[in-house]
């Protein structure tokens, strides 16, 4: 009888070797390489394999771009991350935290969707008594005629429920829990994780079945597993924010029906999970007793435009190294803004401790926030109070120019419907002002003597 064939499989990024190490090569983590058996084919072909004849190929002109239409979720920000909702057949990938509010979502989800469709909801981590009583705790009614619970963590078992049942919607809690018996790998690994997704991917193409997968993260905030898997689905969503918050960000990262790097906005209440509205008023500080080193900024995450706080601390160093912190700007990006400050404007800031925050914990990673993190910094370093009812917008290039930036006419939309009154912007064409007083500016400089009121230095 043959040797079986082995292989060595980092179970952080799925890389494979043909012998041990200690330390995988490819996402450097120690003590995650796992030797598994290689499968000569997988039975998973035999399970997927449809009952029906198979289907013939067809031209373009025959293929016919006239559908049902996407389904509602029952949550608005989740339809607006899915770009517009549940596509049907579509498999949505969605990871977060422990803690974060996954299941929460999902069986809220589930909830509101039964109302109209057959949707199954696989607990695989919990039972079906613990998933109740979950509900309860949300205000969930018992009366949910249409909505399965099935607590298994066996592939086949999954497979025949979905090919029975038929739900519209099906909910995979989670995937690093389900098992196929036929591997010998341990539930969780990257074998196991990436034949049950590619087996659930061929039944839900199949069968028309909106899939959501639920999926751990890494240490590092990437979800665990082989990166094969946020290929196979069609959409990538992360779950963020602070557990001990109130407020919660849905981010999509990939998306193959719509807009990535848009956010829908939550916030964790007793009865679950509650859409914010006007997300822009929760990043927004107290406008009625402004502070000095604030500024207001309009920051577009996908099509979304977002008012955001920021605010600045400049103080004497008492170390040799001055100390720069961020919370929800990038550092880097920060540190080239304050040598700009240093060598264009004359703020000897290599000598002072600074200090930036984004207010209600959101991540700004786009370049239209500079120039506002640059008022900031001047403000707090002048110890001057910014107008609260002037946002800034603009990029600042490293000579101490202004630079244009994207979605300029949406970003001014969301300021006037806020209440601001005057908006520093980029000198660039713009078509509608929105009644806001418009102050283009080419440089650094203009911005801030714009932006800062006159004093006695």
């Amino acid at each position: 009888m043959p040797k079986p064939k082995t292989r060595f499989v980092c179970n952080e990024c799925g890389a494979e070797y043909s012998q041990h190490y200690g330390q995988c090569r490819n996402c450097g983590a120690w003590n995650s390489i796992h030797e598994e058996t290689v499968a000569e084919a997988s039975p998973l072909v035999r399970l997927a394999k449809p009952k029906t004849t198979a289907r013939q190929a067809v031209r373009l002109d025959q293929i016919t771009t006239e559908t049902e239409g996407r389904l509602t979720s029952g949550y608005g920000e989740l339809d607006r991350v899915l770009g517009g909702g549940i596509v049907a057949g579509s498999l949505v990938l969605i990871g977060g935290e422990p803690g974060i509010g996954k299941s929460t979502l999902l069986l809220g989800m589930g909830e509101k969707l039964q109302q109209r469709y057959p949707t199954l909801y696989v607990c695989a981590e919990e039972s079906a008594q613990q998933v109740k009583m979950r509900a309860q705790r949300l205000g969930i009614s018992d009366h949910t005629p249409n909505l399965y619970l099935l607590p298994e963590i066996d592939l086949e078992v999954i497979l025949r429920e979905l090919h029975g049942l038929k739900p519209k919607v099906a909910v995979i809690d989670s995937i690093q829990a389900i098992y196929f018996n036929h591997l010998n790998s341990a539930p969780g690994s990257v074998t196991q994780v990436r034949e049950c997704t590619a087996a659930l991917m061929r039944i839900a193409k199949r069968e028309n079945i909106c899939l959501f997968i639920v999926g751990h993260v890494t240490k590092e905030g990437a979800i665990a597993g082989p990166k094969v898997l946020e290929h196979l689905v069609d959409t990538v969503l992360y779950f963020e924010g602070d557990r001990f918050a109130v407020h919660r960000l849905l981010r999509v990262v990939k998306n193959r029906f719509g807009a990535t790097q848009e956010i829908g906005v939550f916030a964790m209440g007793d009865k679950g999970l509650l859409e914010v509205v006007n997300p822009s008023e929760l990043f927004l500080g107290n406008r009625e007793q402004p502070a000095p080193g604030t500024a207001t900024i309009v920051a577009c995450e996908g099509t979304r435009p977002l008012v955001v706080e920021l605010q600045a601390l400049v103080s004497a160093t008492s170390y040799s190294s001055p100390r720069r912190t961020t919370t929800g700007i990038e550092t880097n990006r920060f540190l080239q803004i304050l040598a700009v400050l240093e060598k264009r404007i004359g703020i000897p800031l290599s000598k002072l401790d600074a200090y930036l925050s984004a207010v209600g914990g959101i991540t700004v990673s786009e370049p239209a926030a500079d120039l506002g993190v640059a008022i900031a910094v001047s403000a707090s370093f002048r110890d001057r109070v910014c107008d609260p009812r002037t946002v800034i917008i603009g990029e600042v290039g490293l000579g101490g120019q202004v630079r244009p930036v994207s979605q300029l006419e949406s970003r001014l939309k969301e300021a006037s419907k806020l209440g601001f009154q005057r908006a520093i912007i980029p000198d660039m064409a713009v078509s509608n002002s929105y009644g806001l007083e418009l102050v283009p500016v080419t440089k650094v400089l203009e911005a801030i003597v714009s932006a800062l009121p006159k004093g006695d230095d």
